[in-house]
């Protein structure tokens, strides 16, 4: 099911505005395409009414996605390998050790996004991977346990942002920030940790994985 209200969330002009429709928040709505919970009836409802579709569609798949007339103006849906791309979650929390990161570590499901919403981002469904996030450093942003996508093909810094990278052999989100001197600060969002200067000449020892480009985790 969570597949098909990325569907019709999708219809939407963004996932806020869907989530805004349905009375949740963002998260909640992202946590039901991930398949992180049951959505309340009530809100798939308000969800699918506001596109005109069938709540019996979004519930089993079965008879016609749009309502009514709207069933005429809808184009053929396309093949679910052509509407959704799978991304692996890795168990990326297993990450010491020799090799690279994602040998070393067991892919736990693939999590479905629909290819249109990555592709309105730029992403690439090939470039990209899901982790958990793991410890309290970036409490108050991503929590413990939390689920982030990242761009495996924005390896470099690009500008201010959130990043997974390698440090002691473990990986971490954090965000990096780039000093007028040419030094990385590497800040966490919990201000009981401190924040790390990579200098310029050092900077090679930073090994940035992917650049952070989508977030989810429960709210309880």
């Amino acid at each position: 099911m969570e597949s098909r209200i990325a569907a019709v969330a999708d219809l939407y002009e963004s996932r806020k505005q869907a989530a805004a429709t349905a009375q949740v928040a963002l998260s909640s709505l992202q946590r039901w395409i991930s398949g992180d919970g049951m959505p309340a009836f009530g809100s798939v409802a308000l969800l699918a009414s506001g596109k005109g579709i069938s709540l019996d569609w979004i519930a089993t798949g079965q008879g016609e996605m749009f309502m009514g007339a709207k069933a005429q103006e809808a184009p053929a849906p396309a093949a679910e390998s052509d509407t959704y791309a799978y991304i692996p979650l890795y168990d990326a929390r297993c990450s010491a050790g020799s090799g690279a990161w994602n040998e070393r570590s067991r892919v736990l499901v693939e999590l479905s996004f629909t290819r249109y919403s990555l592709r309105k981002k730029g992403l690439t469904p090939s470039d990209l991977a899901c982790l958990r996030v793991d410890g309290d450093s970036m409490v108050g942003l991503l929590d413990d346990g939390d689920t982030v996508m990242i761009d495996l093909s924005r390896n470099a810094l690009e500008g201010e942002g959130v990043y997974v990278v390698m440090l002691d052999d473990h990986l971490y989100a954090k965000r990096l920030q780039r000093d007028f001197d040419g030094s990385v600060r590497v800040i966490s969002h919990n201000r009981e940790y401190r924040e790390i200067v990579v200098p310029k000449d050092r900077l090679a020892e930073l090994q940035i994985i992917g650049r952070v480009v989508w977030a989810g985790g429960w709210m309880v």
